[in-house]
């Protein structure tokens, strides 16, 4: 998740305006995968996680069809979707972030101006987030978007950067809640419509919704994947029915897609019920640090200095127990084998041993109560299928096949 110094807002980019396009009844597949690029070595990932999580901290129907987007996982961190931009088209692989509502194109790839210039200044500063100091600024164009290479929309508001700081990637596609927008445009106070809101009013897709699924990683490009669902649930990726639970009504994490939720370690409680998010942007699982400190003597883990991840022996793996998230009523587990880090990647991480085993639960460095107490990132949503329903402010979890897979 990038955090807006303002209200952790990244910024707005492909918003659906103008000429409605007629809806056509068949899917639209868009590839999404999950690429590793490690050619510059080692990456510091429980670095990059707190900054993130500090970021959190500081940051004060009408269609027919669902838009089906494949993503792609870059750098172990955050997963990308492409999306065509222009005629003749640019592609742009865009940061899937749950965590901002504002999508924006020319981080990295240059935009060649193919639409018209409103001269409508958008500048965003994200005090932290994923890197120090990250920022944009630039302009909102007016050009066609293309999803899947088959359903072209005209008209975008298209936000173009002219100019990032600290920021390696062409773009973000924010599919967070809406009051994440505000105050982004200099001349609009207030909020604007999401990504997929306009998505809706373009008559593209029925419904304020995003269906997301991901596989465990691997380190293998073609099974490192995941898939976003515009306006439709995909329900042939869920074993089991989906659970819902209203946004949380605390005033920190109810600005995302927060939830409320407690979590016992077999029998040990680790987290009463408190409120906290579910972030694409996130790779671990982190918990406030009285029950981070509560797995960790439950688990016998001890803190590894050189990855700043918990580490167990072969012999505490064996004995671990479920971990139990309890959300609305129901139980969504994880095995022993969803707690800890792929070990075919351990040498990826700063400081990682071949043979180590090290857990994916992490500290948010802050006591419960904080008004945001855990996050659930992308190796919680490896193993359950997640729904951000914006019509009805609820998010869901159901069972996927990846649920009880042992791939780590």
């Amino acid at each position: 998740m990038f955090l807006s110094a303002s209200l952790l807002t990244p910024l707005l980019a492909l918003l659906i305006t103008g000429s409605p396009v007629e809806v056509r009844n068949s899917p639209i597949i868009l590839p999404h995968t999950r690429r590793l690029d490690l050619s510059n070595g080692t990456i510091d990932l429980v670095q990059h996680e707190k900054s993130r999580v500090t970021a959190f901290r500081d940051y004060n129907t009408h269609g027919r069809r669902a838009e089906r987007i494949p993503m792609r996982l870059a750098d172990l961190n955050r997963y990308t979707v492409a999306l065509d931009v222009g005629s003749p088209p640019t592609t742009y692989n865009l940061v899937v972030d749950t965590g901002s509502a504002v999508t924006w194109i020319g981080g990295r790839t240059p935009y060649d101006e193919t639409g018209a210039n409103t001269g409508q200044f958008v500048k965003e500063n994200y005090g932290g987030g994923w890197f120090p100091a990250t920022s944009f600024s630039g302009t909102i164009f007016i050009d066609t978007v293309t999803l899947g290479g088959e359903l072209t929309i005209p008209d975008y508001e298209l936000a173009v950067a002219s100019r990032t700081r600290n920021f390696r990637y062409d773009g973000i596609l924010g599919i967070g809640p809406r009051d994440l927008t505000v105050d982004t445009l200099r001349d609009k106070p207030g909020t604007y419509p999401t990504f997929t809101e306009c998505l809706v009013n373009a008559r593209a897709i029925g419904h304020n919704l995003v269906g997301i699924i991901f596989q465990p990683i691997t380190g293998d490009p073609d099974t490192d994947v995941g898939e976003l669902t515009f306006g439709e649930i995909d329900h042939t990726k869920c074993t089991d029915d989906i659970v819902y639970t209203p946004i949380t009504d605390d005033p920190y994490s109810s600005r995302f897609w927060g939830i409320k939720q407690s979590i016992t370690y077999g029998d040990t409680e680790i987290l009463d019920e408190f409120s906290g998010i579910t972030d694409t942007g996130s790779r671990y699982i982190s918990l406030a640090s009285d029950a981070y400190g509560r797995y960790k003597a439950a688990t016998g883990a001890t803190f590894d200095q050189p990855t700043g991840l918990l580490r167990i022996t072969t012999d505490q793996y064996n004995d671990l127990r479920e971990l139990k998230f309890h959300i609305n009523n129901h139980i969504f587990g994880l095995i022993p084998n969803a707690q800890i880090w792929p070990r075919s990647l351990n040498q990826r991480l700063d400081g990682g041993e071949e043979d180590g085993i090290y857990l994916i639960i992490d500290s948010l460095d802050t006591e419960t109560g904080a008004g945001c107490d855990f996050v659930l990132g992308y190796t919680f949503m490896q193993r359950f299928y997640t729904v951000l329903d914006g019509d009805n402010h609820r998010v869901g979890f159901a069972p996927t096949s990846f649920t009880p897979a042992t791939t780590n």
